[in-house]
């Protein structure tokens, strides 16, 4: 079988092997949303799971892992996002996907893109948009358009962009859902934080701040916060490492 470079083909293979269910994560279990069904980590193995770290949009770094469970004969996937503000996963349930794979089930890591566009995915199959160049133009009005088109914001509670990234910066639009929550994480270099729309809350062990349209801020690297929107809220959040 030719080596598989996307989520997509990935996602095809696994389920023309069995793998039809699509697992979602809560704090402490597996849940299939197409009946509700609640599977725990000692329910569970991890059969395979497959690694992409492409420079790409944040739906393109990702793991997949592919489950089945014996107790409830059931077979399906896990995707689960690693890039910029995805959902973290518990303590748990990294401990129960770590020790209840096979040593012996084939993992697979794709090879980093070193390309300056970003590439057709399933989720942005059009592809070929310039994350990196000498110079970028990124249209905000057609990017707020697009973000709560995709499946990713009419499905979930959130959707993310990169608008431009490379080494040392990366430029991101955020959308939320209200009550929506970036739990309590920390960023590896500076950030700023501007709203376009809405209402979020901003807060770190020491300060919490509410910002509105038009409102800004920035926060240094390794700094512990979150994020919940109180409202339907878009930004862009800039990210600077020293790198």
């Amino acid at each position: 079988m030719d080596t598989m470079t996307t989520v997509s083909e990935v996602l095809n293979h696994l389920k023309e092997n069995g793998y039809t269910v699509d697992f979602n994560l809560n704090d402490n279990c597996l849940v299939c949303h197409n009946n509700m069904l609640q599977i725990h980590p000692e329910e569970f193995v991890v059969d395979k799971h497959y690694r992409f770290e492409g420079t790409t949009d944040p739906g393109d770094e990702a793991i997949i892992y592919a489950i089945s469970s014996t107790k409830h004969n059931i077979k399906g996937t896990l995707l689960n996002g690693y890039g910029i503000y995805s959902d973290p996963i518990t303590d748990k349930m990294i401990k129960a996907l770590t020790d209840k794979a096979d040593p012996h089930a084939a993992t697979e890591t794709t090879k980093p893109v070193h390309e300056k566009s970003n590439e057709a995915t399933q989720l942005r199959p059009e592809g070929d948009r310039i994350l990196d160049a000498e110079l970028v133009e990124m249209d905000l009005s057609n990017f707020r358009k697009q973000i709560k088109q995709e499946q990713s914001w009419i499905n979930g509670d959130r959707n993310a962009i990169t608008l431009f990234k490379t080494d040392a910066l990366r430029i991101v639009m955020i959308a939320l859902h209200e009550g929506a929550e970036m739990k309590t994480h920390t960023a590896p270099g500076i950030i700023s934080v501007q709203l376009l729309e809405g209402n979020i809350s901003f807060r770190t062990a020491k300060h919490s701040s509410e910002l509105t349209e038009g409102q800004m801020l920035a926060l240094h690297a390794g700094i512990a916060h979150s994020v919940f929107a109180n409202k339907e809220s878009l930004f862009l959040l800039t990210l600077a490492t020293s790198k």
